[in-house]
Formats: structure tokens, sequence, C-alpha cells
């Protein structure tokens, strides 16, 4: 990647609509994940430990927590003009509508790329989960002499339903776009799999500009990448596949390797946040050569008391954030965000409560998500009653109870401090 001049556009403006409530007053790359991060920090923590530091974020949609975040977390400094994280918030420079697709929110903030002058565009999401050395993928882009690279990952046939997929060539070229088929061509020489489109691409900065205003021009498209830019530009220019699974991140270990999930269900990001419960997850959060970024607070270590009772703090295989306060209670295989405050006898299972809630004396919580600043009262049983938690809160389609939070912090009683 030496000497490219890269212009980071990352896409984060989705409604997150499958992960309601969680994204009743956010939007889906400002949720909460892993205890202390956003689920944006990921895409950008990868732009920045590749080295790229031109990065433009497109929002849109109740936009006002992740702002807030970048705020806290991704400032830079002003003294290199051309290192910034700048949020970009939907302008409607083309009417009064908000962006119509993935390719008229860049085309809407075309004048980004021209003022840039940038020698290569990455347009990437900012809703999934995964680490990714993008530096490979440029120099795989620059070796193939591609106009276009699509980061792809191989999955299995039967899963196809589920992606955009794409066909290649010998060479990794692609030929055809195809959108949630059952039977997807197949990977030259690897029978039974196929490619998924990630959705993060790396573009010829003038092939791109054209392309956008073409599609602007036709009121009959969708104006999206996958269904629209890059089904036309194959026929025309050459497009390239990357192979997400040959990405090596410095630091990864390799039973690591390729990890990436698309968080856009209650299920797929419960399922995700307990991959980092085990011995060796699947997804490390303490890699030193890769570190995940996020927001630091000003808050103390976790502490676990004995109550007045003489009763201990029982932690199994759990994720605890900074700052909470575990008071004769029990955590086990769940994952705690900052300020967590547990009462006496409390215990979570198989849970993932977010930051700053306030869990009473003798409460139960099992699989569920509790999100920030809930207060949860004493003797409260979660997860034990499927006709009382549709009642009392609301629960998904596998039956993971889902608790609203507060736009406010709580205070938490004396004997929880």
């Amino acid at each position: 990647m030496e000497n490219v001049k890269v212009l980071g556009l990352i896409l984060a403006g989705g409604k997150g609509t499958r992960l309601f409530p969680l994204t009743k007053e956010r939007s889906k790359p400002a949720v909460p994940f892993g205890g202390k991060y956003r689920i944006i920090d990921f895409v950008l923590s990868n732009f920045v430990n590749s080295g790229i530091y031109s990065i433009y974020v497109l929002t849109q949609f109740k936009s006002q927590s992740l702002l807030q975040h970048m705020r806290n977390a991704w400032q830079f400094s002003d003294l290199l003009t051309s290192q910034y994280i700048l949020p970009v918030p939907a302008q409607m420079r083309k009417g009064p509508q908000w962006y119509r697709g993935t390719s008229d929110a860049i085309h809407q903030n075309i004048h980004l790329i021209e003022l840039s002058q940038p020698e290569m565009v990455a347009v990437f999401g900012a809703d999934h989960i995964y680490f990714m050395d993008i530096r490979q993928m440029i120099d795989y882009h620059r070796d193939r002499g591609a106009v276009g690279t699509v980061a792809a990952l191989p999955i299995p046939v039967s899963q196809s339903e589920r992606f955009g997929t794409m066909e290649v060539d010998e060479d990794w070229r692609i030929l055809r776009f195809y959108e949630k088929v059952a039977k997807p061509p197949e990977i030259p020489g690897r029978p039974g799999w196929c490619l998924a489109s990630m959705g993060n691409y790396l573009f010829d900065p003038t092939t791109l500009v054209s392309a956008l205003r073409r599609d602007a021009a036709r009121p009959d498209s969708s104006h999206d990448f996958g269904h629209n830019i890059l089904p036309e530009m194959v026929d025309a220019v050459p497009i390239y596949a990357y192979d997400f699974l040959s990405n090596e991140v410095p630091g990864e270990k390799p039973e690591n390797h390729g990890y990436w999930r698309d968080v856009g269900t209650i299920e797929s990001f419960y399922d995700a946040n307990m991959d980092l419960r085990s011995i060796s997850p699947k997804l490390s959060l303490y890699n030193p050569e890769w570190p995940l970024r996020t927001a630091e607070y000003p808050t103390g270590p976790s502490r676990y008391c004995t109550d007045a009772e003489g009763r201990r703090c029982d932690v199994v295989d759990s994720v605890i954030s900074e700052g909470c306060v575990l008071y004769g209670s029990s955590v086990r295989q769940s994952i705690l965000g900052r300020n967590v405050h547990m009462e006496s006898g409390a215990c979570v299972e198989d849970s993932i409560v977010m930051a700053r809630c306030h869990i009473g004396e003798g409460a139960q919580i099992r699989r569920a998500i509790i999100d920030k600043n809930a207060r949860i009262p004493a003797g409260a049983r979660i997860g034990f009653d499927r006709e009382a938690d549709i009642h009392n809160y609301g629960i998904s389609e596998s039956g993971i109870v889902l608790v609203e939070g507060s736009r406010t912090a709580i205070p938490v009683s004396p004997a929880a401090i």
C-alpha cells in the first residue's frame, strides 16, 4: 500500500430494523457490542490499523448516539489536515429525501471524492464484526490492475440465500452478481462453495464517479452497489473478488482467522457477543498488534464485593467491563458493559447487560439482552416465564428476552457503590 492515497467512505446510516429495540434510539453502527465497544469501532479500527487516516463516515437515521461516540472515541489531532475521521450527516443535496441506497449515499457526497483527489476510494459498511488488514486488499487490487475490488467471503452454497453472491472466473475476475439465490455459481475448483459479498469495495475514483453519475440519472435504479453499480461495471471494466480468508491480520491467532459476522438480527447479535465468553474466543479482543479502539472514560476498575451475609461473588466465563460493582452476586457466561451494578443475590446468566444498568437484589436474569441504563427491580425474574416476558418486555424469535433501557442513567443505591 506504499504511497497510495486512499479515501475511506464508511456507510453508517443503517436503520437496523431487525435489531429493534436496540435500534429504537440509535442507528445500527452505534449499537454497543462486547461490553465497552460499538459496532462501528470494528471498521474504524480496521481502517486506522491499516494506515488509512482520511475517512468520512456517512450517517443518516438516528445518528445522535453515533455522533457522540465518534466525538468521544475518534477525534484526530488538527496537526495534519490529511488525517481526519469526520461524520457527514445526510445533507439532501439532490432533493428533500434520505439516501435511496448505498450508491446514492456516495453520489450525494461525490464532492468529497472530488475535493480529496485520492488514488483509490474504499467504500465499506459499518455494521459487521470482523478484523481485516485492508492493506492486503489494496495490494491485491493494484496487482490485478483492477478498477474495482469486492471483498468476498467463501461460504457453502447451502447458505447462499442469505447473501448477495458473485460468479468469478479462474482468476477471480467477477462475471456476474446474484442476489440471495439458492444455487449460485460455485467457485472454480471449489465444488460446493460460492462467494458472498461482504459489502466492502475498492474503486478507481474516476471510474466510480462516472458510474455514480450514470446511475443517478436512471429513475428506475435502486441506487445500490450490489444491484446496480457493480453489475454494470463488470461488463465494462475489470472488477475482482478478494478472498477474505486469505487476509492475515498481524498478531491474529490461526484459530481466529477469517472470523466475520453479520449482526443484522437479534439472534446473530447475541451469538456474536456470546462468542467472546470462551477460554479461546472465536473473536479475540486482546491482540496488541491489531487493537480494537473505542472511547475511554474516567471509570474505576471493576470490583467484586462480599455482601453483608458473607455471600461471595461468582463469576464464570464472562466478560466484565470497567467500573462494574458486584455485591454478592453471580455472573455466568455473560457480557457486562461499563458501570453495571448488581445487588446482593442477583444472578445474570447467558445474557448481555449494557452500560450503566442496575440489577436489584435477588433479581434473576437468563438469556436476555438488557439495554443501557435499565433498572431491574429487586426479585425480578427475566427469562423464566415466556408469557410474562412477552407481556413485560419483548422477546425475539428464538426466545431472547429484550429489556429496553433508559435514555438517562439512573443513580444506584449506596449499597452498590
